[in-house]
């Protein structure tokens, strides 16, 4: 007669809390012992900028600005718009860049408009637009015939 083998009831059985703890406890570690980087935003570059003076920097006082009859216009004899350009972009630009380096410099800037006898109206109100855009607040105008009042 053959004999029957007993069916093996204890069979290995793998336990998965205490593995569930030794994870845990590895992520632990791992996480306290790991370096915290230091994002880019975060590192400290000095740009170049601009630079405060501490005693006013001589610049030349008045910038001149010629409103030509046709249209076209100059400052200190530097053509920067013609009759076409009626956002005067860069007579703004050139404005602005003279404003900041005025403040930066703590002195004061002035503009003088002189526009030729028949000078349009529009085009003169445009250039002081570009100078209230620009932060210029010195502006008067040329007494064409230089006498004095």
């Amino acid at each position: 007669m053959r004999r029957r083998r007993k069916a093996d009831s204890s069979a290995v059985e793998m336990q998965m809390g205490p593995m569930i703890d030794m994870v845990f406890l590895l992520l632990v570690f791992f996480m306290v012992t790991a370096k915290p980087m230091k994002p880019e935003g975060d590192i400290n570059i000095g740009l170049p900028g601009t630079a405060e003076q501490d005693e006013p920097l001589e610049l030349p006082d008045e910038q001149k600005v010629v409103i030509q009859n046709s249209g076209a216009i100059f400052l200190n004899e530097m053509p920067l718009a013609d009759a076409a350009d009626s956002n005067l972009e860069k007579l703004y630009h050139t404005l602005y860049r003279l404003s900041a380096s005025a403040k930066a410099a703590k002195s004061e800037i002035l503009v003088t408009l002189a526009p030729e006898d028949e000078a349009v109206h529009q085009r003169i109100v445009d250039v002081l637009n570009a100078c209230a855009r620009a932060g210029i607040t010195g502006v008067t105008f040329d007494d064409p015939g230089g006498e004095e009042n």
